[in-house]
């Protein structure tokens, strides 16, 4: 039962996170035979319409492209930021032995990606894309190994979050660090003013859903200001919402059976309103709710949706588009580097260190998962969709060369990686019943 109660949630995760891979699919396709067709200039100038607030003393005018990958992008960012505290504190994470083994299959998959690019990369003006092959997208790896169904054990699932967790919190401090330029100190200092009284509130206890709102509103303006990038924001403002409840289930499963006594015990009007005794109850079963339910878990769930099913796909349909009309120019290098940084360097990285790691007794595989399992995992952590199409946009910032060079690597690779690792899974793995 306990097992039951541990795994169902995990298993509503992966089940939103694989539709979330197959709409991402589609809306990909959709980009890229859109942006191919006699509608490409609509499809330009959908991207590239500014709105926004123009006025004498603010100005935030920027266009649609922009809103999606500094806007929207840091609720995707905000989400991670949950994910991981979550992971952190109490999840798969909380534990040296529970994370040592995706801990080194992530090092593996974001270090040896990188080596073979610095190794493989002899244009200067291509070095920024050495983070692009370290990021693995876990919607599109869950959607394969659900493609799978009964076939995968829940344990290799929970190793790919895992790792897919860890690869994510270095993915953000690679931005952070790498990615940010021409910062302005005092208005970064201006934004950790806000940040820092959101942490003292967390740690009092306190938790204040509308003014979280609107300071996370000021310090994401604050940072999109002083230059870094900023769905940094989002994760920084996620590490400060409380992970607490105020009370226990079984208390509130107690104070639940009591409003239900009450409310069967309350007259029926025979009229469509409710007594005061009704309407009382409900607030107070309201009030309970939200006192059991711990902040983080309840934005976690409620964003979650939005995000696999709006933000990641209009990412996708934004930034998946690469024309080839007319004259192609396209820097082939780098199109083959990445291309093979994200197969070859994620397949060699995690399986290298995953075996490493159990070699040396660091590390033990997870239960039900075989050394064959680990190998195809590690071609699906090559899927490299969403992060490393952001990570393609601030390395090269508006060069459209070599940013579609980039994002047909990444293509290619992602493509490349998850038939390899499908095949993989799909013929050495046997049905469970």
């Amino acid at each position: 039962m306990i097992q039951k109660i541990l795994i169902t949630p995990f298993q509503k995760f992966v089940k939103i996170e694989s539709f979330s891979g197959i709409l991402l699919f589609v809306a990909t396709v959709i980009a890229f035979i859109w942006s191919n067709s006699t509608f490409s200039e609509l499809y330009k100038n959908i991207w590239q319409y500014k709105i926004g607030i123009i006025s004498d003393g603010f100005t935030l005018y920027k266009p649609l492209i922009l809103w999606v990958n500094d806007g929207l992008m840091a609720i995707f960012f905000f989400l991670i930021g949950l994910e991981i505290k979550r992971e952190l504190i109490i999840g798969e994470l909380n534990t040296l032995r529970k994370a040592s083994f995706p801990i080194f299959a992530a090092i593996g998959g974001m270090f040896v990606p990188v080596l073979l690019f610095f190794i493989f990369n002899s244009n200067p003006s291509t070095i920024n894309a050495w983070g692009i092959p370290m990021a693995t997208d876990i919607a599109f790896s869950l959607a394969i190994l659900r493609v799978l169904g009964k076939r995968i054990p829940i344990g290799l699932k929970i190793f790919l979050t895992a790792f897919a967790i860890v690869d994510d919190l270095v993915a953000v401090l690679v931005i952070a660090i790498f990615y940010s330029s021409d910062i302005q100190w005092n208005l970064l200092i201006l934004a950790l003013l806000p940040l820092l009284l959101l942490a003292f509130l967390a740690y009092k206890k306190i938790y204040l859903k509308y003014f979280v709102f609107l300071a996370g509103i000021l310090i994401w303006y604050l940072f999109l200001k002083s230059g870094i990038h900023p769905t940094i924001a989002g994760v920084l403002i996620a590490f400060t919402i409380p992970i607490r409840q105020k009370i226990n289930f079984r208390t509130y499963s107690d104070k639940l059976s009591d409003i239900v006594k009450n409310i069967s015990d309350s007259a029926d009007n025979k009229v469509p309103v409710l007594s005061n005794q009704q309407i009382e109850q409900i607030d107070n079963l309201e009030d309970w709710t939200t006192q059991v339910q711990s902040p983080l878990q309840h934005l976690e769930h409620k964003l979650h949706n939005w995000v696999a099913f709006f933000i990641m796909p209009i990412f996708a349909l934004a930034n998946a588009g690469v024309s080839f009309m007319g004259d192609i120019h396209l820097d082939y290098q780098l199109v083959i580097n990445i291309s093979v940084c994200l197969v070859v360097g994620n397949s060699i990285g995690v399986s290298f260190m995953s075996f490493l790691s159990t070699r040396l007794k660091l590390a033990e595989l997870p239960i039900g998962v075989r050394k064959i399992h680990v190998i195809g995992i590690s071609f699906l952590a090559g899927i490299g969709f969403t992060m490393a199409i952001f990570v393609a946009n601030l390395a090269f910032n508006n060069d459209p060369i070599f940013i579609d060079s980039a994002k047909i690597g990444i293509l290619i690779g992602s493509l490349i990686s998850g038939l390899i690792g499908y095949f993989i899974l799909r013929f050495n793995t046997k049905r469970l019943d």
